[in-house]
């Protein structure tokens, strides 16, 4: 059973202003509020740099080593989101993995519609080996959409032949971009986060008139076979429940070593309110304890 504090969160989520038919500029404003709402105070060394034409942050705690790297995507539906809204989760997750995390400001819908996003993120993941990082001290995660994303990068990036980092994590990964999974409709009932109607939306101003079974932009329709080790979170409440599972289902059928832990009554990256609801904290524990191990590994095997 969930802590009472989750019922805290979603009445914080219940109580935010929205404005009727709101714009872009509106719900980024919005997601800005909320992290400010949500809060946090996790120690961390920031740092903005240019990778490779990537507006990005160093996010490294305190005891997060130079050796290895974390490459995050945000989330926002590919239309919202920022390196500020995901700051403090990108300190905890350096906390708890011993990494620095690189947080990028990738291109976003509607201004720049897909594949923009990818493009970014795979010019970032190489502005990352051009550092010296070596790949197999390196992750890629990101949440929702940026899960989406995250899984979209490890392919442009397997075919084009470049090395894989050790292992990816991804958060309430969106990987179907017509909403078509079953929870989609059983779970609107309790997702106070993701509903099919702003779903659609997003995808549509994301898209921009492409094919929504598009790979890269739907990566439940790529080809996964040689994606590396795989952690997937999702809460039992989401929306996108089905999107993890029909993604996981995918992956192990190609070959890809997943983990996927669905968290009971958790709702749409949960990780987020770690500040105020223990379970954050402690999937983002859990997020450490699985790269760790991975990097661990791979620096084993060289």
């Amino acid at each position: 059973m969930a802590s009472k504090d989750l019922q805290d969160v979603i009445e914080l989520l219940a109580s935010r202003d929205r404005p009727d038919n709101p714009t872009i500029e509106d719900s980024r404003t919005g997601f800005e509020q909320l992290a400010q709402q949500i809060g946090g105070n996790t120690e961390a060394d920031v740092t903005s740099v240019d990778a490779d034409g990537v507006p990005a942050e160093w996010v490294a705690a305190h005891n997060a080593s130079d050796d290895s790297a974390i490459l995050y995507l945000h989330g926002g539906g590919y239309a919202i989101g920022s390196v500020e809204t995901h700051r403090e989760l990108a300190a905890r997750i350096s906390q708890s993995t011993g990494s620095r995390v690189l947080t990028i400001d990738y291109r976003m819908a509607p201004e720049n519609p897909f594949p923009a996003a990818v493009e970014d993120a795979t010019n970032a993941y190489r502005w990352l080996l051009g550092q010296g990082v070596n790949p197999r001290q390196m992750a890629i995660a990101g949440d929702s959409a940026g899960g989406g994303l995250a899984v979209a990068t490890l392919v442009s990036l397997r075919d084009a032949g470049g090395p894989m980092p050790a292992c990816s994590v991804l958060m309430s990964p969106w990987v179907d971009m017509e909403g078509i999974g079953e929870t989609m409709a059983s779970k609107a009932g309790v997702d106070p986060m993701v509903g099919k109607e702003g779903l659609i939306a997003m995808a549509g101003l994301y898209l921009d008139g492409a094919d929504p079974r598009t790979p890269l932009a739907a990566p439940l329709y790529a080809d996964l076979t040689g994606l590396p080790p795989t952690l997937i979170h999702v809460g039992t409440w989401e929306t996108l429940l089905s999107d993890s599972t029909r993604l996981a289902e995918k992956a192990e059928s190609t070959g890809v070593d997943v983990t996927l832990e669905q968290w009971d009554e958790m709702i749409h990256v949960w990780h987020i309110f770690a500040p105020i609801l223990p379970e954050g904290q402690q999937a983002i524990d859990r997020i450490g304890e699985f790269v760790r191990q991975h990097q661990n590994v791979a620096t084993a095997a060289d």
